[in-house]
């Protein structure tokens, strides 16, 4: 009977292994850092929700919602029923729907933030994947501008933080559903009257969504978006005005910007302000965060009228951006290694180990392999140097006869080495965090 073919992960879902796993986990604590400096709050919500909180939340004539969602029918009860579920194509509408059922609200606004996985069945390419993984802040029950101006500049904030230099801001504003309205009536006479030159998806959405069509990406199209009447144009005074009010914050802010009057996002739950990040480095994939303000979506889901805004990054996209800028995260190593050249020892080096990682020092245990004993001081000193650890810990059999340890420094050039007593771990456990 032959061998079955080892199995591999799912197309566009990747392993993040060792060492990348220590730039992501880097990453993820600048961004909860951030957060708690602009004061949003973590939540974390089910990656399986009801299909139709995508359906009601993001706009059925949409490509996530058409195109891109993992949708399957639940087993059925007992009762014959079976639940459409799907797994989280993005953060907002999971966060509301959160919001909504647990009445976070009860006692005013929230500033919230989540981190985790989405699911899109797209054709995997640099930067987009079939699991991605999104930051995002949402900002609920604050009507004014001023809340516009803060998610952006926490995004701001953040670029700095990670060190990312090769980004603009593009803003618009998508008004409100009466001014959409009039916007939409005049976008439908314009692509009417130039229907021979709309593609498939065009044509589809013209009726359904024509404000679907300014978002296409198909080169041919692109002149006749160019051409199409502008939501800016629509925009009553009110809605001027906090578009400009946002603006004004910014500029308060030495934070520049220009005005796209075709950004319209790709979600249907925007009115008002909408916003990208977007940088040149990454080809295609160019828009690194997004968001806007969407006053009417949880009304749509099912809670009480509550103006909300915010935003979500690609987190792929955002480390793919530092490394081409040539950021580099710290490696995750130890701090010491311990060399052990005999399994007799290993009782008391264990001891030792466990209450210097007590003290908060980061410690790597020679072990053996196979079975075959603990292996040679020379290939155990190779293997400390390999890890990156700044001291490695030899626990020698003239170092346990004096009840000793020795200290080896590995980074320093100096090879320098001093005997520490076993008994007085935590007298001397700080020696080793001081050059961290």
């Amino acid at each position: 009977m032959s061998k079955p073919p080892p199995i591999q992960a799912v197309k566009g879902m990747n392993d993040i292994l060792p060492p990348a796993s220590a730039g992501w986990e880097w990453f993820e604590a600048r961004v909860r850092e951030q957060m708690a400096r602009f004061a949003y709050r973590n939540v974390r919500t089910p990656i399986l929700e009801h299909t139709a909180l995508f359906v009601r939340g993001i706009g059925e004539v949409t490509d996530i919602v058409e195109k891109e969602m993992y949708s399957f029918e639940d087993r059925a009860d007992k009762h014959g029923q079976a639940e459409h579920l799907s797994m989280r194509p993005e953060g907002t509408a999971a966060l509301v729907r959160a919001v909504i059922e647990h009445k976070l609200l009860y006692d005013g606004g929230k500033r919230l933030f989540y981190m985790g996985p989405m699911f899109r069945r797209e054709k995997p390419q640099r930067g987009r994947y079939r699991q991605f993984h999104q930051v995002g802040v949402e900002a609920l029950g604050f009507a004014g501008p001023e809340l516009d101006a803060e998610v952006i500049l926490l995004a701001v904030a953040l670029w700095r933080e990670l060190g990312i230099k090769n980004w603009r801001l593009e803003l618009n504003s998508l008004g409100q559903p009466e001014e959409r309205r009039e916007h939409r009536a005049a976008l439908v006479a314009y692509f009417e009257a130039h229907q021979d030159q709309l593609d498939e998806d065009s044509q589809r959405r013209l009726h359904g969504n024509p404000l679907r069509i300014l978002d296409s990406k198909n080169p041919a199209m692109q002149a006749l978006i160019e051409g199409a009447p502008r939501m800016i144009d629509y925009l009553g005074e009110a809605s001027r005005q906090h578009f400009e009010a946002v603006q004004a914050m910014l500029a308060a802010n030495g934070v520049e910007w220009r005005i796209n009057p075709r950004l319209v996002r790709g979600l249907d739950y925007y009115n008002l302000t909408v916003f990208e990040f977007i940088t040149d480095s990454l080809g295609a994939q160019g828009t690194i965060c997004g968001g806007g303000r969407y006053d009417y979506l949880v009304e749509q889901i099912g809670g009480k009228p509550t103006p909300a805004v915010g935003w979500a990054l690609g987190v792929e996209r955002v480390l793919e951006l530092r490394r081409e800028e040539g950021g580099q995260a710290p490696e995750a190593a130890p701090e010491a290694y311990a060399v052990i050249p005999d399994a007799a020892a290993l009782p008391v080096a264990m001891r030792c180990l466990q209450t210097l990682r007590g003290h908060g020092v980061a410690v790597q245990m020679h072990a053996s392999a196979g079975g075959e004993g603990m292996g040679s001081m020379k290939s155990q000193f190779k293997r400390a140097d390999g890890s990156g650890a700044r001291f490695a810990l030899i626990f020698g059999a003239d170092e346990l006869a004096a009840g000793e340890v020795t200290l080896k420094a590995l980074r320093d050039g100096t090879g320098a080495q001093t005997r520490q007593p076993l008994a007085e771990v935590a007298a001397w456990a700080s020696t080793l965090k001081s050059t961290a």
